[in-house]
C-alpha cells in the first residue's frame, strides 16, 4: 500500500514539474499570440523588463524595487496562465502515452489466395485478415466471419473480455486489441495510422482540440475588452501630462504604472483560464471513458434537451431472452422445457442459448447424448421463421406463431385456442411468443423478453429532472414498443422505425430549435447519428456507427450520456462562473490602482481608497500580485469544474451571481489588503 502511495506521489510530482517546464516553453511568442489577452500581458512584461534595466542604470525618479517587483509579478502572471493550460493538458498527455504503448507494430495474417503474413502497415482498406487466439488485431475492421472473445482493456481499461461476431451490431474491432479465444475473419476498414486508436490519442492529447463556438465568442469578447482597456490606458499618459501641467501639482504617471494598471483592469483572470477550462472539460470526458471527436459536441451536450435512444443494446441488453415456459393443456412445464431444450441444443443464437439456460436453471436439464439417436438439426432461417430437430421419427419445431401454425396445419393438426390466447397475452405485454410443436401437436409457448438494463429507469428520471426529453427508437411493433417504453420509463417512443424515420424525427426536433442527442450502435443508426447534435456511438457497435458519431463511449454504456450532459453543463457553468468572477474582481482593482496613480494630481481621489492601503507603490504592487495569485488559486476550480445541479436556469443564474459575482467583488478587497499588510511587514511598502 505504501509503495502505491509513494508511486502516486512521484507521478503527481513529476506531472507538476513537467507542467512547470511546459509553462516556460509556452513563453514562445508564437504560442502566446494565440491568446490575445495574455499576449498583451506578455508584451507588457517585456516592456517592463526593458524599463527595469533602464531604471537600474538611471532611475529617473522611479524606485528600482517597485519596477522590479512589477516586472517579476507580470511575468508570474504569464507563467501562471501557461501553467494552468499545461496542467490541464497533463492528464490527456498521460492517457495518450498509455494508449500509445498499446499500439504496437504487428504482423497481419492476410487472406489472399491463401494465408500469408505481412506487416500491418502494408494493409489496405478492404483487405481480409485472420486473427487467431493470442493475436493482436492489426487494424480497425469489421468481423465478416467467426465469433471470438476480445480483450479491449488497452482501450477501455476494463479487464473483462467482450464478444465480437459477424453480423449484427457487435462486429466492429479495434486495432491494438487482442483475440483471447477462437478466431475472427476481419475486413479492414481503416488504414494504419488513421485508426480509431490513433484518433483517440490525438484527441486526448489535445493536439486536435478545436475551440467551440461559445469559447470563440467569449475569446472575441475578451479581446474586445482588452483592446478597449488598452486604448483607455494609452490615453491616460497624455491626460496625466496635461493634468500635472494644468494643476501644477502631482507627478506624471509612469509607464510601469500604466502597464500594471492595464494588466489589472484587463480580463486577465478568465483570459488565463479560458483554454484550461476547455481542455479540462475534454479531460473529464476522457476520464469517463468517452472520446469526443470535437469540442463542439462537448459544449452542445450541455444544452441538449432531447435524447433519442436506440432500444436494442441501449435500453435493453441487446438480445431477447427466454423468461418463462407456458405449456399447452395436457403438457407439463417440465415436459415442454425438455422438448424445447432438445430443439435448442444446436441453436447458437442468443435466444436459443437463453432457452437452454432457462431449462437448466428451472429443471436442471443438461445436454443429451445423441450417439444412438442420430438427430438432424434444422437451423433457423428467415424464410421458414422456425428451427428445430428431427429425431427418432419426430419433427420438433419452435418459431413464430404463424409459422408453427402453418407447419402443424400441413400435418393435419391445429392450434388450441388456449395457446392462441397465451400468444396474444405475451405479445400485448411486449414479449415475443415462441410456439413449440412436436409433429402435428402444439406443446406450448416459450416467452422471450427484452431485458431492461438495471437502473435505467432511475437514470431516465434524472434526465427528466434536467429538462431532457427521452424517446426510445425501435423497429418493434407499437404494442411491444409501448410495453418496453412503460417499463423503462422513457417519455415517448417511435415504433417500427426505419433509418429514414429516425433521420426525419431528428430533423423535425432541430427545426423546432432543439438540440438533439442520440446514442446508437448499429449500422442502421449511422444516418441519425450523423444528423444529431450530440451523437454517442457505442464502442461495441459497428464501424459505421462510430464513424458517424462525434463521441464514442468506450464502455458501451448508453446511460453514460447522463455523465456527458453533466460534463457539458459543467463546462458551460465553469466558463460562465469564472467570467463573472473575473469581471467582478476588476472593480476592487479600480479602487486600489486609480487612487494610487492619480491621487497626487487629484487629492479628492484619496476618498476612493476604501482599503486604506499603505502607499501608492504598495497599492499598485498589491493589485498586481493579487492579479497573478488569483489565477493559481482558481486553477483547481477550472480543472475540477463547477458542480452542476439539476435546477432551473433562473436559480442557476441567481446562484452564479451570488457566489461568483458577489464573491468576485469582495475577495479582491480582502486579498489586496492582506498583500498590502504583508508588504508593510517586510518593509516593501
Amino acid at each position: 500500500m505504501s509503495n502505491t502511495l509513494i508511486h502516486s506521489k512521484k507521478q503527481s510530482s513529476d506531472r507538476w514539474l513537467t507542467s512547470a517546464w511546459q509553462a516556460l516553453c509556452k513563453l514562445d511568442p508564437r504560442i502566446q499570440i494565440r491568446n490575445p489577452v495574455m499576449f498583451c500581458v506578455y508584451v507588457g512584461s517585456i516592456l517592463c523588463s526593458i524599463i527595469c534595466v533602464q531604471t537600474l542604470s538611471d532611475n529617473h525618479g522611479q524606485s528600482p524595487g517597485f519596477v522590479i517587483g512589477i516586472t517579476i509579478w507580470l511575468w508570474f502572471t504569464v507563467l501562471f496562465a501557461n501553467f494552468a493550460e499545461a496542467i490541464a493538458e497533463g492528464h490527456g498527455k498521460a492517457q495518450a502515452a498509455s494508449l500509445r504503448q498499446s499500439r504496437t507494430t504487428v504482423m497481419a495474417r492476410k487472406i489472399d489466395h491463401g494465408e500469408h503474413e505481412i506487416p500491418a502497415t502494408d494493409l489496405q482498406i478492404g483487405d481480409i485478415v485472420l486473427a487467431k487466439a493470442g493475436d493482436v488485431i492489426p487494424v480497425d475492421g469489421e468481423v465478416i466471419e467467426g465469433v471470438a472473445s476480445v480483450d479491449e482493456s488497452a482501450i477501455t481499461g476494463e479487464s473483462a473480455p467482450v464478444v465480437r461476431e459477424s453480423g449484427g451490431d457487435r462486429n466492429a474491432v479495434t486495432g491494438g486489441t487482442r483475440v483471447i479465444s477462437d478466431w475472427l475473419m476481419i475486413r479492414v476498414t481503416a488504414l494504419p495510422g488513421h485508426s480509431f486508436l490513433d484518433r483517440m490519442i490525438a484527441m486526448v492529447e489535445g493536439a486536435q482540440r478545436q475551440k467551440t463556438p461559445n469559447e470563440i465568442a467569449l475569446a472575441i469578447l475578451l479581446a474586445a475588452l482588452t483592446l478597449i482597456f488598452l486604448l483607455v490606458v494609452a490615453c491616460l499618459l497624455p491626460y496625466s501630462i496635461y493634468s500635472v501641467e494644468a494643476s501644477g501639482q502631482g507627478k506624471v504617471i509612469t509607464l510601469a504604472v500604466l502597464i500594471a494598471l492595464f494588466v489589472c483592469l484587463a480580463p486577465t483572470t478568465i483570459g488565463a483560464l479560458l483554454s484550461a477550462i476547455g481542455i479540462a472539460g475534454m479531460s473529464r470526458l476522457s476520464r469517463a471513458n468517452v472520446v469526443a471527436m470535437s469540442g463542439r459536441a462537448v459544449e452542445a451536450a450541455g444544452d441538449v434537451d432531447v435524447l433519442l435512444l436506440d432500444k436494442t443494446g441501449t435500453i435493453t441488453l441487446g438480445n431477447r431472452q427466454a423468461t418463462a415456459f407456458h405449456p399447452a393443456e395436457g403438457i407439463t412445464e417440465q415436459m415442454l422445457a425438455e422438448i424445447v431444450h432438445l430443439a435448442s441444443m444446436a441453436d447458437e443464437t442468443a435466444e436459443g442459448r437463453s432457452i437452454a439456460i432457462l431449462a437448466k436453471t428451472r429443471f436442471g436439464l443438461r445436454g443429451i447424448e445423441f450417439a444412438t439417436h442420430q438427430p438432424e438439426f434444422v437451423p433457423f432461417s428467415a424464410r421458414s421463421r422456425m428451427s428445430g430437430v428431427s429425431v427418432d421419427g419426430h419433427e420438433i419445431r419452435k418459431g413464430a406463431s404463424s409459422a408453427i401454425e402453418g407447419f402443424v396445419q400441413n400435418l393435419g393438426g391445429c392450434v388450441p385456442e388456449s395457446v392462441k390466447e397465451t400468444v396474444h397475452v405475451i405479445s400485448r405485454s411486449g414479449g415475443t411468443p415462441l410456439v413449440v410443436c412436436r409433429d402435428d401437436k402444439i406443446l406450448g409457448v416459450v416467452e422471450l423478453r427484452d431485458i431492461i438494463k438495471g437502473g435505467i429507469k432511475e437514470r431516465f428520471a434524472e434526465l427528466r429532472q434536467m429538462g431532457i426529453r427521452t424517446m426510445m427508437i425501435t423497429g418493434d411493433n407499437p404494442l411491444t414498443a409501448a410495453a418496453i417504453a412503460a417499463e423503462s420509463g422513457v417519455d415517448d417512443f417511435l415504433a417500427e422505425a426505419t433509418p429514414e424515420a429516425k433521420l426525419a424525427l431528428i430533423r423535425k426536433y432541430q427545426a423546432d430549435g432543439r438540440l438533439v442527442a442520440m446514442t446508437g450502435d448499429g449500422t442502421n443508426d449511422a444516418p441519425a447519428l450523423a444528423q444529431a447534435d450530440v451523437a454517442v456511438a457505442m464502442n461495441s457497435g459497428t464501424h459505421a456507427a462510430k464513424e458517424a458519431g462525434n463521441m464514442v463511449d468506450l464502455d458501451s454504456n448508453p446511460t453514460k450520456l447522463i455523465e456527458i450532459v453533466n460534463i457539458g453543463k459543467q463546462l458551460l457553468m465553469t466558463r460562465g462562473a469564472l467570467t463573472t468572477f473575473s469581471i467582478a474582481n476588476d472593480v476592487a482593482k479600480y479602487f486600489a490602482i486609480l487612487p494610487a496613480a492619480f491621487a497626487t494630481t487629484y487629492p479628492a481621489l484619496k476618498d476612493l481608497d476604501f482599503m486604506q492601503l499603505a502607499s501608492p507603490t504598495s497599492a499598485i504592487l498589491s493589485a498586481v500580485i493579487f492579479n497573478a495569485l488569483i489565477i493559481i488559486a482558481l486553477i483547481p476550480l477550472a480543472l475540477r469544474g463547477v458542480t452542476y445541479k439539476p435546477v432551473g436556469a433562473m436559480q442557476l443564474l441567481r446562484t452564479n451571481l451570488l457566489v461568483y459575482g458577489l464573491g468576485g467583488l469582495l475577495v479582491p478587497f480582502v486579498g489586496i489588503k492582506a498583500i498590502d499588510l504583508c508588504l508593510m511587514a517586510i518593509g516593501w511598502a
